[in-house]
């Protein structure tokens, strides 16, 4: 097996990173700094036959709409895939990365 196939679930399905940080929206949208957001709510055309669907859409408190990433690790097209979404459409990109527990927890933050 390799170390991708690991990673990678059904559409629809989260994983254990995306779970998390889920949870960290949830945590968010109850003090108003996420007014909503959807797990692969949004599919993005990037090119002919060529798609970007984010982790997340969420509206921040302030209304902006943003496209969330959360990686464990970047595979080259998932990372040209969102520079070029970053380039096509009005949204902020923003990735996500866990931190480990045992370094202080929390999310790195990489905008786009």
């Amino acid at each position: 097996m390799s170390r991708f196939a690991r990673g990678r679930m059904p559409a629809g399905q989260m994983n254990k990173t995306e779970q998390a940080y889920a949870q960290h929206l949830e945590r968010l949208r109850a003090t108003g700094d996420v007014e909503w957001f959807r797990f692969e709510g949004v599919k993005l055309r990037l090119a002919d036959n060529t798609f970007y669907t984010p982790d997340f859409a969420v509206m921040s408190g302030d209304g902006v709409m943003e496209m969330h990433e959360v990686k464990g690790f970047w595979t080259d097209d998932a990372r040209v895939k969102i520079k070029v979404a970053a380039g096509q459409y009005p949204f902020r990109f923003i990735a996500f990365k866990a931190v480990a527990k045992n370094r202080g927890g929390g999310w790195l933050r990489e905008e786009f």
